[in-house]
């Protein structure tokens, strides 16, 4: 795994403004707001927060697939550098054939009306990538025996396979363009969590074999903890701490944090009553309080927090933190 950035954000921001009234400024929704991040070629990045947080408008504007209001994206993969904030339509269409996305609903994501064979083609025939039908079956073939669909699977239609079949299908279909990025929002949250782990062991098997770098966006820390090398949390639209997955498991240092690990389901009885409850929702994206984002909600805010948003500071190697008390949270867990 490399440790050249293939993603790089800096101060990225997506804004949506919203219709107001005749009087004062229009509203806008503060979806991704000053995020920057740096993701590793070869990496699976793990991305997690409560719904809302801004985490699949983040992976959408990692591909150009929601307006970069502010800052910048640069893409580098040794063959190309692009600034996708800036990027023209003959580089968007280039960018199209590196960068791809896992839907969420392995169940909609798919149109009913074709064969299997012909939604994993659908991308070789759009982006031009094959001269001829025998090189787009033999590409078709590839890819779905990687992600073990049977070459009968080819002549069905959707409604024929299960939800774990059907979400090979739509990584299938993601992967034939032979990407250098690919975005898995939620893409296990639909499965039972059988077949939860054989999507899972699936995307790490083929992620090696076939060197890709991917930004898994989940709410469900136990599935991130299993697959991703390196994780970030996000709190309405903001990155409030990211380090190497066992580290932030192991020593998390922003309340936030602490508090999703602590809703991890347990086996032990013993650990059931350490759950650290979060009271009330997150704030609105239109109307966020001031200084620190978490203070609403945060049961060790002051008033320096409700007045100075914290920055992403250095805790320590990769470890970074937005929390103006991590220092003293720490002394006393």
């Amino acid at each position: 795994m490399s440790d050249k950035p293939l993603i790089s954000a800096r101060d990225l921001s997506v804004h949506y403004p919203l219709r107001g009234g005749i009087i004062g400024p229009k509203p806008v929704v503060r979806a991704v707001e000053t995020v920057n991040v740096d993701i590793a070629a070869g990496s699976f990045f793990g991305l997690v927060g409560e719904s809302g947080s801004g985490k699949t408008t983040f992976g959408r504007a990692l591909l150009r697939a929601a307006p970069i209001t502010n800052g910048h994206v640069q893409y580098n993969d040794d063959e190309v550098e692009y600034d996708l904030a800036t990027v023209d339509k003959n580089q968007l269409k280039d960018y199209r054939k590196r960068a791809q996305l896992i839907f969420q609903d392995p169940y909609a994501a798919l149109s009913p009306r074709m064969t299997v064979r012909d939604i994993i083609a659908e991308p070789l025939q759009v982006m031009g990538l094959t001269k001829s039908r025998e090189e787009t079956d033999e590409r078709v073939r590839e890819i779905a025996a990687k992600c073990r669909l049977n070459v009968e699977h080819l002549r069905r239609f959707p409604h024929a396979f299960s939800g774990g079949q059907r979400q090979r299908i739509s990584i299938a279909r993601a992967l034939v363009s032979r990407p250098k990025f690919v975005v898995a929002d939620e893409s296990v949250a639909a499965l039972d969590v059988s077949i939860q782990a054989d999507v899972l062991n699936l995307l790490k098997s083929i992620q090696l074999e076939m060197g890709l770098t991917f930004l898994f966006i989940s709410h469900d820390l136990s599935v991130v903890a299993h697959i991703c090398d390196h994780v970030a949390v996000m709190y309405l639209g903001r990155l409030v701490e990211t380090a190497p997955t066992r580290e932030l498991f192991a020593s998390p240092k922003h309340p936030y944090t602490k508090a999703l690990l602590s809703a991890i389901p347990s086996l032990d009885p013993d650990d059931r009553g350490k759950v650290q409850k979060l009271e009330g929702e997150i704030p609105s994206p239109t109307n966020p309080p001031p200084g620190c984002k978490f203070q609403t909600r945060c049961p060790m805010a002051q008033d320096h927090c409700r007045k100075v948003e914290p920055k992403l500071e250095n805790a320590g190697g990769e470890h970074e933190v937005a929390c103006h008390r991590w220092r003293e949270l720490l002394e006393t867990t």
